[in-house]
């Protein structure tokens, strides 16, 4: 093996030898950050070799972290390699908080650089509202429908023109909320006018009237100006309203009704109850006659003659009421019948 060795001729070893160097020294380049240390120090933010890998071993992602503070040197900002790296590591996009920040510095907007990353932090695009402080927003809310004082609906739409207030933006509201305070302080104005006319005719009033409620308040957004862009007359409300009412108290005359005619019909019917109960009274009553009539011949107190006497009593009572019931007209006489005296 040593004599094989040693039969080999001396360019293949250096031939050998250069092979090894060339993959070291490709291999050093791909895994070292040779590129992103030459790139730093020819754009002017020098940044530490060994601390170049510190960011590979901790996984960080160096190239961007790199990025990131070449953008700032360039921009005249101080931010340091570890501040990048914190922020990275806290979860942050370093390149959207550098150009925030590069931006507010170039439209002369006050922004530091741990605001910036709170509100990064925060799941803002602080790129974005630095962007919005600088151009404002216009904003077409849909449309809002407010009653006035006569009942008459009208149908509103709101222009808002806002922007980012990058002193609120941490904490403070959106959009949305902005919306519906707009929306609550339209209806408010409009319930306030005594006839739709008087908003068709001024609609500056309403817009005014939005404006001094302050909108923006507690929320991140500064309201430049509130403008009317149309109003549309909607549906008569007070007019449904009333018929709603009407028809309502319609129904419940219909119950009242149909509750007392329930009443007389079970009053009636009590009634008829009581006259069958009296009827039946009555019934039991005159059979007790009878036994009282057998009892006093039983006992002597009652004669025969008596006894006639009493059913030719009655006979003559009777018939003098039906007499008197077809006859009631005659009583020249004293009230008798001309055939009696026959």
């Amino acid at each position: 093996m040593l004599n094989m060795l040693l039969a080999v001729k001396p360019y293949v070893w250096w031939l050998i030898a250069v092979s090894i160097v060339v993959i070291v020294i490709t291999v050093l380049v791909v895994i070292l950050p040779f590129k992103i240390y030459f790139r730093a120090l020819i754009s002017g933010a020098y940044v530490g070799f060994f601390k170049l890998i510190g960011m590979q071993l901790r996984k960080t992602r160096p190239d961007i972290i790199v990025e990131a503070y070449i953008n700032a040197k360039k921009a005249g900002l101080r931010l340091t390699i570890e501040e990048l790296e914190t922020h990275f590591m806290a979860g942050g996009d370093v390149i959207k908080v550098t150009n925030a920040l590069i931006m507010a510095y170039n439209a002369h907007i006050t922004l530091s650089p741990a605001t910036a990353k709170a509100i990064d932090l925060a799941g803002r695009d602080v790129y974005m509202a630095v962007k919005d402080s600088v151009k404002p927003r216009v904003r077409e809310i849909p449309e809002i429908s407010a009653v006035a004082g006569d009942g008459i609906e009208l149908l509103i739409r709101v222009r808002v023109t806002y922007r980012i207030n990058i002193s609120r933006l941490i904490g403070g509201a959106d959009d949305n909320t902005l919306e519906a305070k707009i929306g609550e302080a339209v209806v408010a104005a409009v319930g306030k006018a005594q006839s739709y006319t008087d908003v068709m005719k001024f609609p500056e009033n309403i817009s005014s009237e939005v404006k001094a409620t302050q909108p923006g308040h507690a929320t991140a957004l500064e309201v430049l100006d509130i403008s009317i862009s149309s109003i549309n007359v909607g549906k008569n409300v007070k007019a449904e309203l009333d018929t709603i009412d009407a028809e309502t108290k319609k129904k419940v005359g219909q119950a009242k009704a149909e509750e007392r005619r329930a009443m007389a019909i079970a009053d009636e019917q009590e009634m008829r109850a009581r006259t069958q109960e009296m009827k039946a009274q009555m019934i039991l009553a005159e059979s007790e006659v009878p036994k009282a009539m057998a009892e006093a011949f039983r006992n002597g107190k009652i004669t025969v003659e008596d006894y006639y006497n009493l059913q030719n009593v009655a006979a003559d009572t009777q018939m003098r009421k039906s007499l008197g019931s077809e006859d009631s007209d005659e009583g020249d006489d004293g009230g008798f019948p001309s055939f009696m005296g026959k």
